[in-house]
Order: structure tokens, then C-alpha cells, then sequence
């Protein structure tokens, strides 16, 4: 069986793997996925729900959602879905009331929410742009992160995991500025750590390579631009978004309660140093 054949394999048992309602790693425990519909979030969403845990996932759209929720209850998985743009301060206020009123707390967070408004030479990217990434990808996650906490707090204990990018390591030029929002997550990661292990909440920060999803189809879906980036990265391949999931299922599990802060690199080898 060649790779491709062993990924679409890989891949099938995942998204069939079943429901774990009176057990698994998260057995009981709610969590919280933002940017959950499609991609990575999607595969992280549908991860903790198999092992046992109660999930709210979300996106922008309520027509993503919608399609998200049927296909995951359709696998037997507990979910609940709402949208929520994660930069509106009104959105992350309802989506955790939607955790609160529904299941009684909060266990998990899983911030994978971000936007790429530039593509091209930095120097071209206008404050609109600039204001926009990080709004989206590091304000909106910092508050996010301190929304969540008090209902931690009252649980005893949280594990939080932040969504970065190998961008944050090695700046590809079409995307600078993302990559340089993706860069300060890594920072945000250790600079959360101290207050919130004082309250038994753990953060860490997951850190994918080149996954095969939509957004980031700009740079893979052409040619050109794909041998160029598997170059740089030596990546064999492109990873699919289950590949993603489990590392991060492992980080919200007691058996990761002694990792917190750390930048975990998921990337199939590609060069991970600032």
C-alpha cells in the first residue's frame, strides 16, 4: 500500500472511530473549539468528542455549523454547535454561556481561530491588514483564554491549547504577517503559564506544519508554490487534519498534567527554530 493509500486509510478510521460515551480520556468533560467546522478544528472537535468529552464547536457562519454538528452527531459524537466570531467580544461571551447553561462548566479550550487578509510581499500590507491578524489571531485568543478561566477555576483544574503554525518558526514571504501573528502566540503561550498554573490550568500551544485544509490552500494548491514550501520543510508529504488531533487530545488529558507551557511542534520533521 503506498503512503497516499495508508493516509486515506489512516484518515477513514479516524472519522469511523466510535463514540466513547461511558468512557475515554475525556470521559464527561466539556470543551470548547473555536474556528471547529472544517479543517484542523473540525478534526480536533470530532478527536475530543471520541474520547468522551461533551464539545461546542463553532464558526462564523451558521451554515458551517449546521453541516458540522449533522455530520458529527451523525457519528454518534456529543456536540453542540453556535456561531461565534472569535474578535467579538459578544460572540466568545455566547459561546461560553452555551457551554455553562448546557453542561454546567468548562474543562477544555481549544483557540484555533485565526485569518490571513494578505497575500504577498509584506511591504504591501496595508494597518487594516495588520490590525485585522492580530485582533483575530492574538487579542481575541488572549481574551478568549481570560473569559474561560474563571469557570475553570471553579472546576479545579483546565487544560487550554492554543493553535500556532510553523509559519511562527520560519516566515514564508507570501505571509508574513500572519506568520508574525503566529510567532507571538508562542510568546502568549509562555507568558499565560505562570498565573494559570497557579490555578491548576495548563496552556499549551500546538504548532502544525503544512496540513492539507482550505486555508491553507494558498500555499499548496499550486504547483509551484508547493514545491517550494515542502522544499523549505522537507515535508515527504502534506499532513491531513487528523494527524493534528490527537496531540492535542493527549495535551487536555491527565496524561499530559505535567506540560504546560511548552510549543509542541507538529510537522513532519520541517525546521522548528525561531
Amino acid at each position: 500500500m503506498n503512503s497516499q493509500s495508508q493516509t486515506g486509510e489512516r484518515r477513514k478510521m479516524e472519522n469511523t472511530r466510535p463514540s466513547k460515551e461511558s468512557g475515554g480520556i475525556h470521559n464527561q468533560k466539556v470543551a470548547l473549539v473555536t474556528a471547529s467546522t472544517s479543517g484542523i478544528g473540525l478534526a480536533i472537535a470530532r478527536r475530543l468528542a471520541q474520547e468522551g468529552a461533551h464539545v461546542v464547536v463553532s464558526s462564523r457562519k451558521q451554515e458551517n455549523v449546521d453541516k458540522a454538528v449533522k455530520q458529527l452527531q451523525s457519528e454518534n459524537l456529543r456536540v453542540t454547535g453556535i456561531t461565534c466570531h472569535a474578535a467579538k467580544a459578544e460572540d466568545r461571551e455566547r459561546l461560553v454561556n452555551t457551554a455553562l447553561q448546557k453542561y454546567g462548566g468548562i474543562d477544555i479550550l481549544i483557540c484555533n481561530a485565526g485569518v490571513n487578509p494578505h497575500v504577498g510581499h509584506i511591504l504591501d500590507s496595508t494597518e487594516d491588514h495588520w490590525e485585522k491578524l492580530f485582533n483575530v489571531n492574538v487579542i481575541s485568543t488572549f481574551l478568549m483564554v481570560k473569559l474561560v478561566v474563571p469557570h475553570m477555576k471553579k472546576r479545579g483544574s483546565g487544560s487550554i491549547v492554543l493553535i500556532s503554525s510553523i509559519g511562527a518558526y520560519i516566515t514564508y514571504d507570501t505571509i508574513g504577517p500572519y506568520c508574525v501573528s503566529k510567532t507571538a502566540l508562542l510568546a502568549l503561550t509562555k507568558a499565560l503559564t505562570p498565573d494559570l498554573l497557579a490555578m491548576n490550568i495548563r496552556v499549551n500551544c500546538v504548532v502544525p506544519g503544512l496540513f492539507k485544509t482550505d486555508f491553507s490552500g494558498v500555499l499548496w494548491k499550486e504547483e509551484k508554490e508547493n514545491s517550494r514550501v515542502m522544499a523549505i520543510h522537507r515535508f515527504s508529504r502534506m499532513a491531513e487534519p487528523a494527524e493534528c488531533a490527537g496531540i492535542v487530545s493527549f495535551l487536555c488529558s491527565t496524561d499530559a498534567s505535567f506540560i504546560s507551557g511548552e510549543n509542541i511542534v507538529v510537522a513532519g520533521g520541517g525546521l522548528s527554530r525561531l
